[in-house]
């Protein structure tokens, strides 16, 4: 418990909270603390926009997006990044300013960034939230209960080459097309920033979904790697409370990125998975992430992503591997995904056991 000194200054009514922030209780906030070296990540934060920069719009916890302007009040998550696409931040606040580093709602200090990416947005940060105890409010606290994964669950894993392979648009298809015959599905990203880009690409293919945000965490970079165990046990056994006889879960980043590939090498979460499914850029990439997995005892059932756009990348890919790569169409056959992942289908040995 952070006991802060704390402000009896209310959230004003037309502060925008962001997805990262969803879970959170707004009534429960009475004050802010304006002890910025104290916070962690999962912390609510509000602030104030400075200087719009790379984010221009953020992610609200009500699903859409809202144009961002100066001097518009937003409660966010402080949180670390990582995301070679776009940029790499700490948990950080300086009582002078701070950045916003996720179009989610993180905010932290911004240490690295692609070339391709603009000054982050500025915030000024106004105080750390605080309750009626007059401890921070860190979204740890809204989140779902710990649930333990029963054996009859298959969970299928979503690996990648990297950010924007195709890792959710595979995650998503494989789900539909699970679901189209007739399976329970249900959706898990288990890694990455939180954002409703993926909650969004699940329920268009009529798939529940829950991330890590549910599990108490804005984003997983530099978590500890049990807190992400737990999370992914949480995640996956309360879908299966929901009715759900399949989790296909995504992982973010690529298979070298820290904590993704602490997954791979020796975790509990690796060790529940009934397989994977590779998303790749390109038949190279495609190829190096098949000869990474084998020299960690890893073999996936088929690849997939913006690879699966192109026959000639896609045949080049084929031809080195010996796996299939499925295109979006075919992962939302249901015939096409039942045929390849039957035989890793934990339902089925159910069944088999039931008839016996």
């Amino acid at each position: 418990m952070r006991l802060l000194e704390t402000q009896s200054i209310p959230v004003p009514v037309n502060a925008k909270w962001a997805f990262s922030t969803r879970r959170v209780d707004g009534s429960d906030v009475c004050g802010i603390s304006t002890i910025f070296e104290n916070a962690v990540a999962g912390d609510l934060l509000l602030a104030q926009i400075a200087k719009i920069g790379q984010h221009k719009k953020l992610q609200l916890a009500s699903g859409r997006y809202s144009e961002s302007h100066l001097d518009d009040m937003i409660v966010v998550c402080v949180g670390d990044r990582y995301a070679p696409d776009q940029f790499e931040g700490l948990a950080e606040i300086d009582p002078l300013g701070c950045d916003l580093i996720a179009a989610g709602g993180v905010a932290g200090r911004a240490v690295e960034a692609h070339q391709k990416m603009s000054a982050p947005t500025q915030l000024m940060p106004v105080g750390l939230l605080t309750d009626a105890a007059g401890e921070v409010v860190n979204i740890a606290s809204y989140a779902l209960p710990a649930s333990h994964i029963p054996e009859h669950m298959t969970v299928i894993g979503v690996f990648g080459t990297s950010m924007n392979s195709g890792k959710t648009t595979t995650a998503a298809s494989l789900a539909h097309g699970l679901m189209r015959a007739g399976y329970q599905v249900a959706g898990i990203k288990a890694t990455g920033t939180g954002a409703f880009g993926d909650f969004n690409a699940f329920r268009d293919a009529s798939v529940p979904m829950s991330d890590f945000t549910d599990a108490g965490m804005p984003t997983t970079y530099r978590m500890p790697m049990d807190r992400i165990e737990t999370g992914f046990e949480t995640l996956v056994g309360t879908a299966a409370k929901n009715g759900a006889e399949i989790a296909i879960v995504e992982f973010a980043d690529g298979v070298f990125q820290g904590e993704t590939r602490e997954i791979l090498e020796n975790s509990s979460i690796r060790d529940r998975l009934d397989g994977l499914i590779f998303a790749s850029g390109d038949a190279a990439g495609a190829i190096g992430a098949v000869m990474t997995l084998q020299s960690m005892s890893l073999s996936p059932i088929a690849l997939s992503g913006l690879l699966s756009c192109s026959p000639l990348a896609s045949k080049e890919a084929e031809a080195v591997t010996s796996l299939p790569v499925l295109t979006r169409k075919e992962l939302h056959d249901p015939a096409v995904v039942e045929l390849i992942l039957r035989p890793f289908l934990r339902i089925v040995d159910t069944e088999v056991m039931a008839a016996a």
